[in-house]
């Protein structure tokens, strides 16, 4: 895994909520710490859709994103408000969004990926929608929503996101999210231990049952050297 210094890649599904939980969190550590201008996020796709050949069921969020928001209840979460119809299928366009705008810069790159968590998770906002993730990019500082618009039309990042498709089907890559630095050291929901146990129902009962929030402000420290 290649990682470049003072960077942490990120494999995740931005329809994953533990990995909505553990971006959130870096994103609070770096500005705790006061590396903002020292620790760049590298977002890559570990696309669950085409893992599972299926869309992510909404009974599974609807399971796991309250639990998940027990351990940052600050992310911006609420039950999806908008019609059962506009529950986004695929999450490849937000996907190829982030590896659209890393052509402009790792930091528009890591904006628009949260600004698309963030509208899914806390504004009910069907984000496999081109007109949806414009919106987002032009409520986000930073992006400029015509080259991104051109980037989405002509599909150059979509090659990325197969890409890191493949990568994710090796060794190395084991989950959203998973976390690596320039010096080898990773780990897959830093500091978090998600319990689970088959309930009888379709989706199985999750909860926490262990979190270290310092797992994340150690690795921040790390990229930052």
């Amino acid at each position: 895994m290649e990682v470049a210094p003072g960077t942490i890649a990120v494999w995740s599904d931005p329809g994953c909520p533990w990995s909505h939980a553990v971006v959130w969190r870096l994103w609070d550590a770096r500005r705790r710490l006061g590396l903002e201008e020292r620790v760049r996020l590298d977002h890559h796709a570990f696309p669950l859709e085409l893992f599972n050949d299926e869309p992510t069921p909404r009974r599974h969020i609807d399971v796991e994103a309250p639990v998940a928001a027990t351990i940052a209840p600050r992310a911006g979460w609420q039950p999806w408000a908008g019609l059962d119809s506009a529950w986004p299928v695929t999450l490849l366009p937000a996907m190829e969004a982030v590896q659209a705008a890393k052509a402009q810069s790792l930091t528009a790159s890591e904006a628009l990926d949260r600004g698309l968590r963030r509208a899914l998770y806390a504004e009910s906002r069907c984000i496999s929608l081109r007109h949806v993730i414009l919106e987002v990019a032009g409520e986000t500082d930073g992006i400029d929503v015509a080259a991104l618009a051109a980037a989405l039309d002509d599909g150059r990042a979509r090659r990325a996101v197969i890409d890191d498709w493949h990568t994710a089907q090796g060794d190395e890559v084991r989950g959203s999210a998973h976390l690596f630095l320039a010096d080898g050291t990773n780990a897959q929901n830093p500091g978090i231990d998600i319990g689970w146990e088959d309930d009888g129902s379709r989706h199985g009962r999750y909860w926490i049952a262990g979190d270290d929030p310092g797992a994340i402000d150690d690795l921040v420290r790390a990229a930052a050297g």
